[in-house]
């Protein structure tokens, strides 16, 4: 039986094959700047600094194409457009080829709004023509 060999674990110096008296002396040493301590630009540090835009996500349910749901999706459009401007996803789900998912966000109604994301979860029923009431209820505008 052959005896077994132990495996002794070295430093990350002795790896590089760097002997502990030139170790010390290499940490006193002055280095060049690493790629990541390197200066940004002012634009890059604000862009930085500025918080992530938030993405909405919003269900529109519908019931097949009627002239209420295209109102509906037309008018959710054009308030998003207005007040997101590109930070939005609209998700048009139809009931009638998919009535599994009204369960899911408790649909009652049709044409109806659920706003997924930001958090907390928001819906509004109707065909969406008074944007003041939209903006209120997507929490785009505090209530007067």
């Amino acid at each position: 039986m052959k005896p077994k060999t132990v495996k002794r674990s070295t430093s990350p110096a002795r790896r590089a094959g760097v002997t502990p008296a030139l170790d010390s002396r290499m940490a006193s040493a002055p280095t060049k700047p690493q790629p990541h301590q390197v200066p940004r630009p002012k634009r890059a540090k604000a862009r930085a600094l500025r918080p992530p835009a938030k993405l909405w996500q919003l269900r529109l349910y519908v019931m097949d194409s009627t002239p209420k749901s295209q109102t509906a999706f037309a008018n959710l459009k054009q308030c998003c457009e207005t007040h997101l401007k590109g930070r939005y996803r609209i998700t048009v789900i139809d009931l009638l080829k998919h009535p599994h998912l009204a369960k899911g966000d408790q649909i009652l109604a049709i044409p109806t709004v659920v706003r997924k994301l930001p958090k907390p979860v928001r819906t509004i029923i109707g065909n969406l023509s008074d944007t003041e009431r939209v903006l209120i209820g997507l929490d785009l505008r505090a209530a007067d």
